[in-house]
């Protein structure tokens, strides 16, 4: 069954706020074939984590490009707000990374889009947008 897939940039939109997602890698790992992105243990490890901390989650693009096609790499939204003095993202951020910002975990980066950054791409909400785009492809 097809799924629509949300970008990063559009959820910063809808939210009308900063966003945080994590994006998934490893070149030598057999879990970088299309379609098998669902064996990354880091991404496993992390989801384990986040739904066991009550924190909202759900897949995402990254930031929409009119200039590229990609397929879905395991990117993940956190429905966490970007803000240093929030419990929610402290409780996330120490998970995540090491008191120097470095990561845990392997594999894994770890992002923030700027409500300011999302705008660029706000005609992309119009409607019809991508449905035009698609035509001049």
């Amino acid at each position: 069954m097809p799924q629509l897939i949300e970008h990063i940039d559009a959820i910063a939109r809808r939210k009308q706020r900063d966003v945080l997602y994590l994006s998934f890698f490893d070149d030598d790992a057999d879990w970088r074939r299309p379609g098998n992105w669902r064996a990354n243990p880091t991404r496993a490890q992390v989801i384990d984590w986040l739904d066991a901390n009550g924190v909202g989650w759900c897949e995402c693009g990254e930031i929409a490009s009119e200039t590229a096609m990609r397929s879905y790499g395991g990117t993940l939204y956190l429905d966490v707000p970007f803000d240093l003095a929030d419990p929610a993202y402290q409780a996330l951020a120490a998970f995540l990374e090491h008191p120097d910002g470095t990561l845990r975990l392997p594999g894994m980066k770890f992002w923030a889009v700027s409500l300011e950054v999302a705008m660029r791409n706000a005609h992309h909400d119009e409607p019809g947008f991508w449905e035009a785009w698609a035509e001049r492809f």
